[in-house]
């Protein structure tokens, strides 16, 4: 009888040692948790607030092509060239020239209902990150991946620098969503 409670003893001892230590494990496994969770929210909010500014630029975009509709875009442009004092024998410049004056009210029409249409995929996405909703990081997942073919047929049609770093940026963020979702 004796025995047995020496042995009880030693063992709700021992459990007590047992339980501090998970204890104690579990709560540095949670500050290591938590850590990683703030710094996975930071880039969660970094990407929110980049889809939001590409929204904001793509409704510039919509809201300049509209104002285009109903003015005579010629001497918008011939204006415009004259007070930034642009060259507009600048091969550069007259090539834009030349794509900016051959553009028709229905392609103003298209332009503008396709900036406002991105727009809105754009902001659905960042409001959703910047709220950290599960769905937005799908979203954002989906309709990325959807435009990165897209990219790297105009990445090899016309390379720029900067449709390289706009792809790679791209791949990045689905890459860092995709590893998001599954460690969730």
């Amino acid at each position: 009888m004796r025995g047995a409670l020496i042995a009880r003893r030693w063992n709700s001892k021992y459990d007590g040692t047992v339980a501090r230590q998970t204890g104690l494990r579990k709560s540095a496994e949670g500050q290591r948790s938590r850590q990683s969770s703030k710094s996975s929210s930071f880039v969660l909010v970094l990407i929110g607030i980049l889809k939001l500014l590409k929204a904001l630029l793509l409704i510039a975009v919509g809201i300049g092509a509209i104002k285009f509709l109903h003015k005579d875009v010629v001497s918008t442009v011939v204006h415009w060239t004259q007070m930034l004092h642009v060259d507009r024998d600048n091969r550069f410049v007259h090539g834009m020239l030349v794509r900016v004056l051959r553009v028709t009210p229905t392609q103003l029409k298209e332009l503008s209902v396709g900036t406002f249409f991105y727009a809105s995929l754009f902001a659905a996405e960042g409001v959703g990150l910047l709220l950290r909703k599960r769905w937005a990081e799908y979203f954002t997942i989906v309709t990325t991946t959807g435009l990165i073919p897209l990219e790297i047929f105009e990445l090899a049609r016309h390379f720029t620098v900067t449709k390289l770093v706009v792809t790679f940026v791209n791949v990045l963020i689905v890459w860092y969503l995709v590893a998001r979702v599954r460690s969730h």
